[in-house]
């Protein structure tokens, strides 16, 4: 067995002596199922699902029907257990604990047979006193119920009136009364996600040892007084005084970098006891702030902390201090009814750019720090700048916000709430009160957090009645929700972290939400805070159908991930577009259909004799569609920044639905499992880009928009060209005069009747020509090259079948493909299978004979291998 022995030693007198002993309990468990006929090996961290894969009990659970073949596991209780000997004389230690990080979800706790306490939610950590019943030699059990049964009697004792919704829709093949425990929420099944409700010791377990005191909690925020144009730090220690008699000293905290350290005379009082210091930094010092990724540098500062207590006990403490200001701007518009919502970072207002991130997998032991770096690495190389972390997930661990906060991704944190009514009887407050007070406690402190959300879409969900309730029992509700909240998460909030702002809800008109009395009449309103938008029938290609809203939080369309991704969870049998497997994996009521319909809009289907390649063509198809679509609604978005039309718009986010994916499945994600990139993360890539020439036609004219997220103005040229389909040559070119690029701006910089413009370049027509565009301004700057499609794809005429060949070579550890083309190519798409990396560029529209492409290996791979698994498709090749 290996010792996880932690060491914090205190000079006293001229001996050294531990001032607390921490004994982690992490490596092998024994876990057995509730009538004791299976008993095996466990890890911690872990859970059984992954136990029993280990032993071979089952297969890998995201194979094929695995699913619902499996359903038996989180239906059984699981008890682990474990004899330990604890490798220090515990007869020294005035009180001893034992640490539960995360518990996963509902169980009983004995410790030498002795029951000492209870767990019922996922996302708190759990303290009790052992100090009476440690031994040398000990044993410890924790025997969980299963959260599906738990939360089934939670919802039959709530006897007074049903809290919806019971379960959910068919299609999902999940669990039900998710909404009656304080567990992952999509665990019991989402509309892109299986049901796996995990039983398990999902974080780490540990024994505390400690005489005088001990240090709890420790937590800080740095605070800008603008009336004194300087910074403060608040720091905020929270410690368990075991002395008889109060314990006296000094904190001294050092910031090296900002000249700064300071010392503070403290007495503790016998029991629970928290100091809060003040830190003052001097305004003679030039103190660089963290600003999200594209918007500068994200500079911190190391920190210590040290206490130098009574009888030789000092306790240490080391962070890294980042300092921002984060406004959220509510605040009338010219023009405009309602409010604005934009957030100003360090005093600039930024347009938030990115997506929604979910759990990145079910079973939690299986997020390791690599695949956590792979998938944020992501979000700043495709020039997004903000996460929001969906509240019917995780909390996630800390070194998500860790990494965050190195990135510059900003986050917007949800609490996890979703998608439904939730009781508010005193043991469940109880509980939510217990995991909101301590997630704020360990997340307060990371810069890249910029708001708190009370939870996803259950404002809309009651106000827009998605449960049928009757008008007559709606104020019971209304009371539940502002209970919930309002008088609780709110209020939480507001004494924990004055930092960053709060909202009840996501989608919320915000100010007007508080105006109306906690729930708004249209939460989903253009003229106030943010809204969430899906429409899968109207034609994605029409930019009118998009909300010219305040901050677009929500949106997005589905496709199937790459063949290489779903060929390791699946059989022959499976591959198929009409599959049992594939209408399986489908969560989504109508999903398959409704991507063949929007695709069908503006593309031709698949029609090949060969049922393999019909079915790897309609996954290209769907990954073109889905690309287009999120390109076309978030440049919408991107060029609404600054203009008010028909009293809407200032449109200052847009966060499409989703960044990542739980299984392999269709879903909304543009990373498909494990971290391969989708069509539409390479299309994010160029319309996230901090400068972007954006095209529509509106009226048959043909607009361009040039869009800058850049703090500098600058002069710049925008360059137009058309294309026929039939020929690599451009008809025609047209460049205009230098003009001023404002930073943090979108303007029109190009107006053409669509009839001149087809005229202008000879014999074109909307069926045989193509529009490309891009923005270069001196010192090298250069924005993406656009494009607008003149007509439907599927109307193109001069498109013929395109020959493309690829040169590969190697420049040190990276791989250059020289592409070659016969023919224009719309939709070129690189493929290298399962070999992990990415191009630098993908899915593009290839108007020039040759185009080099790079691609970054994210592990070792060679030029032989990528010979040999390269493939590359174009819509000429489905056509």
């Amino acid at each position: 067995m290996r010792l996880h022995l932690l060491l914090l030693l205190a000079l006293c007198g001229a001996g050294t002596t531990a001032a607390e002993l921490s004994y982690s309990l992490r490596g092998n468990w024994s876990i057995c199922n509730g009538n004791g006929s299976l008993e095996l090996p466990g890890a911690v961290p872990g859970c059984v699902h992954s136990a029993l894969f280990q032993q071979g009990l089952i297969q890998d659970s995201y194979y094929r029907f695995n699913d619902l073949n499996y359903r038996w596991v989180s239906l059984d209780n699981w008890t682990y257990s474990k004899e330990f000997k604890i490798p220090f004389e515990i007869s020294k230690w005035q009180k001893v604990n034992l640490i539960l990080e995360g518990v996963d979800t509902v169980s009983k706790i004995l410790f030498n047979e002795v029951t000492i306490g209870e767990t019922d939610n996922m996302f708190n950590r759990y303290s009790f006193d052992i100090t009476n019943v440690v031994r040398d030699v000990n044993s410890i059990e924790l025997r969980f119920q299963s959260a599906v049964l738990y939360a089934a009697q939670q919802s039959k004792a709530h006897t007074r009136y049903q809290v919806p919704p019971d379960c959910p829709p068919l299609v999902q093949k999940g669990e039900c009364h998710v909404n009656f425990v304080r567990k992952e929420q999509c665990s019991f099944s989402w509309d892109w996600g299986p049901s796996f409700p995990t039983q398990g010791i999902w974080k780490d377990v540990r024994i505390e040892a400690y005489n005088i005191c001990h240090l709890n909690y420790f937590t800080f925020s740095p605070i800008y007084d603008k009336s004194a144009q300087e910074w403060n730090l608040e720091i905020e220690s929270t410690f368990d005084v075991v002395s008889s008699k109060p314990v006296g000293g000094q904190v001294i905290v050092a910031i090296p970098k900002l000249q700064t350290q300071q010392t503070y005379s403290i007495e503790l009082q016998p029991g629970k006891r928290i100091v809060e210091l003040f830190v003052n930094i001097s305004k003679n010092i030039t103190v660089e702030t963290w600003w999200p990724h594209g918007h500068g540098n994200q500079t911190g500062y190391n920190m210590t902390v040290l206490f130098e207590l009574d009888g030789g006990l000092n306790i240490e403490k080391s962070a890294k201090v980042y300092f921002r200001t984060v406004e959220l701007i509510e605040e009338p518009i010219k023009g405009s009814p309602g409010l604005s919502f934009y957030f100003k970072i360090n005093g600039f207002p930024i347009f938030l750019k990115g997506s929604n991130w979910i759990p990145a997998d079910s079973f939690q032991d299986r997020v390791t720090s690599e695949l956590l770096r792979l998938l944020l690495q992501s979000v700043v190389d495709a020039n997004m700048n903000t996460l929001r972390v969906w509240g019917g997930g995780i909390y996630e661990q800390d070194e998500f916000y860790e990494l965050c906060d190195e990135l510059g991704i900003m986050v917007w944190q949800d609490f996890m709430f979703a998608c439904a009514l939730y009781p508010t009887d005193q043991g469940f407050l109880d509980s939510v009160t217990a995991e909101v007070a301590y997630q704020i406690k360990r997340l307060k402190s990371h810069p890249s957090i910029i708001i708190w959300s009370g939870n996803n879409e259950n404002e809309e969900a009651l106000m827009m009645n998605w449960y049928h309730i009757s008008f007559t029992d709606r104020p019971i509700y209304i009371k539940d929700y502002v209970t919930l909240y309002v008088k609780n998460i709110r209020e939480l909030v507001l004494a924990g972290d004055k930092s960053r702002p709060f909202i009840t809800s996501s989608p919320t008109n915000g100010a007007e939400t508080v105006a109306e009395g906690w729930v708004s009449q249209n939460p989903n309103s253009n003229y106030f805070g943010d809204v969430h938008f899906y429409d899968y029938i109207s034609d994605c290609w029409n930019w009118k159908v998009f909300p010219k809203a305040r901050f677009a939080s929500e949106y997005g369309y589905q496709s199937w991930p790459s063949f290489s991704t779903l060929e390791k969870v699946s059989s022959t049998e499976d591959w198929s577009f009409n599959s049992k497997f594939s209408l399986h994996r489908q969560h989504h009521e109508g999903g398959n259909k409704q991507m063949l319909y929007q695709a069908g809009l503006h593309f031709k289907l698949p029609q090949s004799t060969d049922p393999l390649r019909t079915f790897k063509d309609t996954i290209y198809l769907t990954q073109v569609m889905q690309a287009q679509c999120v390109k076309t609604e978030t440049e919408f978005y991107r060029r609404s920044r600054s203009e008010i039309v028909d009293q809407q718009g200032h449109t200052m986010g847009a966060l499409y639905w989703q960044l990542n994916d739980i299984w392999q499945a269709p879903s909304w994600a543009s990373l498909e499992y494990g971290g391969k990139w989708k069509m539409l993360h390479y299309f994010a890539q160029n319309f996230f880009a901090p400068l972007l020439p954006v095209g529509f036609e509106n009226e048959n004219t043909f607009y361009i928009y040039g869009v800058s997220d850049l703090h500098s103005d600058y002069s710049m040229t925008l360059t137009v060209r058309v294309h026929t389909w039939s020929s690599l040559e451009p008809v025609c070119s047209h460049v205009t005069e230098h003009f001023v690029m404002k930073g943090g701006e979108a303007v029109c910089l190009y107006e053409e009747p669509v009839s001149e413009l087809l005229r202008r370049c000879g014999n074109c027509t909307r069926e045989s020509c193509v529009v490309s565009f891009y923005l270069s301004a001196d010192h090298g700057l250069l924005s993406p090259t656009n494009y607008h499609f003149l007509s439907s794809p599927k109307e193109a005429v001069g498109l013929c079948k395109a020959q493309i060949t690829a040169i590969i070579s190697q420049q040190g550890d990276i791989f250059v493909f020289d592409l070659e083309t016969s023919a224009v190519a719309p939709f070129v798409w690189l493929d290298v299978g399962s070999i992990p990396g990415r191009f630098s560029d993908n899915g593009f529209l290839m108007t020039e004979k040759t185009r080099t492409i790079l691609f970054y290996p994210w592990e070792p791979t060679s030029k032989n291998e990528l010979e040999q698994s390269f493939h590359v498709t174009s819509l000429t090749d489905i056509y």
